[in-house]
């Protein structure tokens, strides 16, 4: 089975995409700008900009995870355009979560101040979503292409991980 899972930086895509994978023993995939940016040897944000003024990184990160996808028969793909990108998946989850708690857990993560991680945020999602939508004709925030959504505002990664797993599971008994 092939589990596809999206969201927004800072909703727990890695962790909980982490946590699936390993409760089901599968691979995961999470080939994302941050592993190219470190592939490249440029930090992040300024990667981040260079990739406002060129298509070629969403190009390459979503053909290279997208290939890493389809030569398993089973795993567990982490990536902000999972859902959409990997038809053949068999489960697409997105998860969601407030600005205010995704930039909460970003400054958990990463250091710096709630408010620049909160602007840091919405700036983030506001250049990724207008790349996706010019790339690709996707609305990142459109979520019905998802079998499952589920807030991660209220619950702990191992809660979201759980609620994955038990419909996959029931998936794989259909």
């Amino acid at each position: 089975m092939r589990i596809a899972i999206s969201g927004k930086s800072g909703c727990g895509n890695t962790t909980v995409s982490q946590l699936v994978a390993e409760n089901l023993g599968y691979p995961m995939i999470n080939f994302t700008f941050r592993t190219l940016s470190e592939e490249k040897g440029i930090e992040f944000w300024t990667f981040c900009k260079m990739a406002e003024e060129s298509d070629e990184f969403d190009l390459e990160v979503d053909k290279r995870q997208v290939e890493m996808a389809l030569a398993q028969p089973d795993c567990v793909l982490g990536s902000r355009l999972a859902i959409w990108m990997l038809k053949q998946a068999d489960l697409k989850v997105y998860l969601t979560a407030s600005s205010i708690e995704r930039a909460r857990r970003i400054t958990q993560r990463e250091g710096g101040t709630l408010s620049e991680r909160l602007e840091q945020t919405q700036m983030r999602d506001a250049n990724d979503s207008a790349r996706y939508l010019r790339l690709y004709n996707i609305d990142n925030s459109d979520t019905t292409v998802a079998d499952l959504v589920i807030d991660t505002s209220e619950l702990e990664p191992e809660q979201i991980a759980a609620l994955i797993v038990k419909e996959a599971k029931a998936r794989e008994k259909r």
